[in-house]
């Protein structure tokens, strides 16, 4: 057998068989510092834990490590705080490695007996906190590489420099927004192999990332063909992947992106459970570099089509607006941002119309295409309610039906967001009228007198509206 078939018959078997090692805490993306230190108490067999660092706020820093081999691998997770697809997959990859008896034992036995792994699964743990981006400091680690000026990015550079790391695993998420070029498919996977310098030059540490690159490309395209992509390889001299290849190390930058369907990333958990998996397959028995030569690697690398940024959530079509009295046949471009809650351990949905024109470069996650059909404002209960909990006294269906479905109240609800698919008005105006950049998507679709869709924050079908995509303005 090939090395790549191999490889795709081993990223097959672990596809299936994930849900044995899925770590079962973890279902949502919002989990934080406190969820996984019991985790990690509770690792034995061939992984040990250990305090590595603190974070400026004095939560733990704790490193992961597994096998006794020469070639040593460095892989962390939520450098920012809001990015924790992988560090799941990292979790499930930790009760992987400590089974035994299921059919891959022969791969573990590879894996720990030729590399030496060093897994930290929550860099930036004052960010999850928070559920943001950022450090408590308000500074992106991924741009400190240079001054060191998080206690975070200084233990990231001490760990690289210390262990001399064959292979850097740097695993974050990105926009789900990103096509896979001209395409129109959602990014699901993101690479790149980070340039060293601004001539983008290849060298034996780069091409090596490009292999390992190209390798999970070809086990990925069985589980979502045509959905991978990379990043434009521009050079960026605060960061830490550019850095970390230039200090001598592999880097593999991997981006989880979106995935229709799959709001808390279950779905690309898995894949960066099989993708990483398999890298690792490929640098313990050095797989990566048998099959290629460098031509065929970059070659092959180069091929993968470029992020994109031409999504929409959502994308309507030729629809004709009034403006001014007149009618006007646009495009209207709507997006989906999650809202913490005030913990930040879930998120409601407060939509916007991002663009409106001529929309045809693009593409939506979802689309309607409106062609014959009106944008028109959505109707308003008659009376001016005290309070949200009054809804329960209406017919609610029947209202929608009508086309009501924003509601005047005195007071704001609690929560902010209501449970029912309706547009609360304490402060705001009613949508669409006309329809303008940055409103909140709330409006009928109508042909004639018959309504053909109705649009509440951007959500049109009751089926989609499960969770709190109500809205208050």
């Amino acid at each position: 057998m090939s090395t790549f078939s191999q490889a795709q018959d081993i990223s097959r078997r672990l596809y299936d068989a994930h849900e044995t090692y899925k770590e079962k805490t973890f279902m949502h993306r919002r989990f934080k510092h406190s969820a996984i230190v019991p985790l990690l108490d509770s690792l034995s067999g061939p992984l040990s834990v250990s305090q590595v660092g603190e974070s400026m706020e004095n939560r733990a820093i704790y490193q992961v490590q597994a096998g006794t081999g020469p070639a040593k691998v460095l892989l962390w997770s939520q450098m920012h705080g809001d990015e924790a697809t992988a560090t799941m997959a990292l979790f499930d990859i930790f009760n992987f490695l400590r089974a035994e008896n299921d059919g891959f034992d022969s791969l573990r036995q590879t894996i720990l007996t030729n590399t030496s792994l060093y897994f930290v699964p929550m860099l930036n743990p004052d960010g999850a906190e928070r559920w943001q981006r950022r450090t408590v400091s308000d500074i992106d680690m991924n741009r400190d590489a240079l001054r060191l000026q998080t206690p975070e990015g200084r233990l990231l550079k001490r760990l690289q420099q210390s262990l001399k790391p064959l292979v850097g695993f740097n695993l974050h998420d990105q926009n789900p927004r990103y096509s896979v070029g001209k395409t129109g498919k959602q990014a699901v996977v993101s690479f790149l192999a980070t340039a060293y310098d601004r001539d983008r030059n290849i060298n034996d540490v780069r091409q090596r990332s490009m292999q390992l690159i190209v390798g999970m490309n070809q086990v990925l395209q069985q589980f979502i063909p045509g959905q991978v992509a990379r990043y434009d390889d521009e050079f960026e001299p605060r960061a830490f992947g550019d850095n970390i290849q230039k200090w001598g190390t592999t880097l593999v930058l991997i981006e989880s992106g979106g995935f229709l369907g799959d709001p808390e990333k279950m779905a690309i958990r898995k894949l960066n459970f099989v993708a990483i998996l398999t890298a690792l397959k490929a640098i313990a028995d050095s797989s990566y570099a048998q099959e290629n030569t460098a031509g065929q690697v970059i070659a092959q690398y180069q091929a993968i089509p470029e992020n994109n940024r031409a999504l929409f959530d959502v994308l309507i079509r030729n629809v004709t607006t009034v403006q001014k009295g007149k009618p006007v046949v646009v495009d209207i471009g709507i997006n989906h941002n999650e809202v913490n809650n005030k913990g930040a351990t879930s998120f409601s949905y407060k939509s916007s119309i991002e663009d409106i024109g001529d929309l045809s470069t693009f593409y939506g996650l979802q689309e309607i295409d409106a062609t014959g059909l009106t944008l028109t404002p959505v109707g308003v209960y008659e009376s001016t309610l005290e309070s949200d909990a009054e809804l329960e006294k209406l017919d609610i269906a029947t209202l929608r039906r009508d086309g009501v479905t924003a509601f005047k109240v005195v007071k704001a609800p609690k929560d902010k967001f209501p449970e029912q698919p309706i547009h609360l008005l304490y402060r705001g105006k009613l949508p669409a009228q006309p329809v303008s950049l940055g409103q909140v998507p709330t409006f009928l679709l109508k042909k004639g007198n018959e309504i053909r869709y109705r649009l509440v924050n951007g959500f049109w079908e009751d089926d989609q509206l499960s969770r709190k995509n109500g809205v208050v303005e």
